[in-house]
């Protein structure tokens, strides 16, 4: 049955949902979904390791019930133990797992697998890894309606190309027909979200489903999702992003090493948070009040700038084409130019597709430039074959948007870390490790992580290796392509904080490139606008998100969803009046 065919909430029956805080005694619609007491550990090596500890909470239909906390609070974990994917060695148990009045804790894996998709949509948080690399993605989302039996393949392949349009991809039969390595990471995750929706599941359960969007399309996703949630679906939403969560999340839990540690109605737990930990998130999320201060609370103040130095990385006139299957070319790039300084920060924004990752390329020697040239340190570098770029490379470093497809999945955190020291002659063993060390406390990692693989990490944390590694040689320039993406807001916040002392002790220079207009108003000097491969606009940050000139520049930052809690700022975290 369709959404749209579903009885709206005043049609439910009621039931009494007695052991959620804010609920108890008050007569509610039927819940969808109603967990008590949900506990899920593994089992590693003989041992068994608590991961999630005492969820509990009801689902109603047009409901959205939204679970926040940082990487390794269990957010991830509890979904999956919702819809019976949190693993092999996972042990699952709950006072009370209700599922459409069925009690899932009994549930088969065949009826998990008949549950999924059509009662249960879910979106997964990283989409590289969740998508089959070797099938176009269209024919992914085509499986999930046949194994279903929906409609006959003409019907399935409309289908899909409606979905796909739906969530905001362009050229959706062309689209359809790439697999997912020829798609960027936004469009590769709202192909995931056209999977998850494809069978109008009135349940739908999105782990971090805007975190590789640009604002436009993740306005659309969102709209996607309160019209869903509108017409009677019920969403579980986890994300660090606490503007997508207050735009539509009616029920917040707020987790923390597996616990709940404080939850309730959305709207006030936002407004007027009681525990120490909520107030902290809070008081991360960067953006333009933001700028120039630390945003960890108890951090010290940025230590004042020194003058910016001589350029390091030059762009002049850069051009870049394509040649599309059909025999077109497109300008990816169209004559951009910059010019960045030491110790300066030049954020780049735009949409997915408008050029912003293949001018990093660009700058990075990785894409041949088909006009312009880039200069590194006054020196040439688009011109150099690679032979003699090679030299120089440790002088610029790059963290790429999904750090798990830039990792040789074979190596342990330790080995990619010792392979980005080996610019640097360590005699000493014990300076070496002492150095590793001190790169896994500059991003907020303990050593237990050394000997991990990279699929063993969360995305948090390997978005945190990731910038470690670029930090190892020292570089006089790091190009951050999307570095923060992945990571929660406190986690964010420590970066954030760490890249500009950084810049302030060595003056490293950053291009730094993201989707998300808090962070680059908050770390950014100057910021370039791009549209279809060319900059709209550039000016300083306050200029370009205070004073926008260009409707392209407007449209942008009004699409970015408001949060303003009421009582706490960013300069008064713990709300005291």
């Amino acid at each position: 049955m369709s959404i749209a065919e579903q009885s709206t909430t005043a049609d439910r029956p009621t039931t009494d949902v007695d052991t959620t805080g804010d609920f108890a005694g008050v007569d509610w619609p039927a819940a969808r979904l109603r967990v008590r007491n949900l506990r899920t550990g593994f089992t590693v090596d003989g041992i068994h390791r608590p991961i999630v500890a005492g969820v509990s909470f009801d689902l109603l239909p047009g409901q959205c019930v939204a679970i926040v906390g940082e990487s390794g609070s269990g957010k991830s974990v509890t979904a999956r133990s919702l819809v019976g994917l949190a693993g092999r060695n996972a042990t699952v148990e709950a006072d009370l797992l209700e599922l459409h009045h069925e009690d899932a804790r009994a549930f088969t894996p065949r009826q998990w697998r008949r549950v999924r998709g059509r009662d249960v949509g879910f979106v997964l948080q990283d989409a590289l890894v969740s998508l089959d690399p070797l099938r176009p993605v269209g024919a992914e989302i085509a499986e999930a309606l046949r194994l279903h039996g929906w409609g006959n393949r003409a019907a399935r392949k409309a289908r899909v190309r409606e979905l796909l349009e739906r969530v905001g991809v362009p050229n959706p039969a062309v689209r359809a027909r790439q697999r997912p390595d020829q798609l960027s990471g936004g469009l590769r995750q709202r192909a995931l979200i056209a999977s998850a929706i494809a069978l109008d599941p009135d349940i739908v359960i999105a782990d971090e489903p805007t975190t590789a969007l640009d604002v436009t399309v993740q306005a659309q996703v969102l709209a996607q999702l309160e019209a869903r949630k509108e017409r009677g679906a019920s969403l579980i939403l986890i994300s660090h992003d606490l503007s997508v969560v207050a735009r539509l999340a009616d029920h917040l839990l707020v987790m923390r090493g597996g616990d709940v540690l404080e939850q309730g109605p959305a709207e006030q737990v936002l407004a007027a948070p009681e525990h120490a930990y909520t107030r902290a998130l809070i008081a991360a999320v960067p953006g333009e009040a933001t700028r120039g201060r630390a945003l960890t609370p108890g951090s010290p103040a940025p230590s004042p700038r020194p003058p910016l130095g001589e350029p390091v990385l030059e762009a002049r006139g850069l051009v870049k084409r394509f040649h599309t299957s059909d025999g077109t070319v497109t300008r990816a790039v169209d004559g951009v130019s910059f010019t960045l300084r030491a110790g300066e920060t030049l954020g780049i924004v735009g949409e997915s597709g408008s050029g912003k990752s293949t001018t990093a390329k660009l700058a990075l020697g990785l894409e041949q430039l088909d006009g312009g040239d880039v200069r590194l340190l006054g020196q040439e570098w688009s011109a150099l074959p690679e032979s003699r770029r090679r030299a120089l490379r440790r002088r610029i470093s790059v963290v790429y948007q999904d750090p798990l497809s830039s990792f040789d999945p074979r190596w342990t955190v330790e080995r990619i870390l010792l392979d980005a020291l080996r610019s640097e002659s360590f005699t000493d063993p014990a300076a070496r490790d002492a150095r590793v060390h001190e790169l896994l406390g500059q991003v907020g990692l303990g050593v237990e992580v050394l000997p991990r693989f990279p699929l063993r990490l969360s995305g948090g944390q390997r978005q945190r290796v990731a910038i470690a590694r670029a930090l190892a040689p020292r570089p006089d320039v790091i190009v951050l392509d999307e570095a923060v993406s992945a990571l929660d807001v406190t986690i964010q916040a420590q970066i954030l904080d760490l890249l500009v002392a950084l810049q302030r002790e060595s003056g490293v220079a950053y291009l730094f490139i993201s989707h998300d207009l808090g962070v680059i108003s908050h770390l950014s000097d100057r910021v370039l606008v791009m549209k279809d491969g060319r900059v709209v606009e550039e000016g300083t940050a306050e200029d370009v998100f205070e004073r926008p000139q260009q409707p392209y520049t407007r449209d942008l930052i009004a699409a970015v969803p408001e949060f303003a809690p009421a009582g706490v700022t960013r300069s008064n975290p713990e709300g005291v009046a």
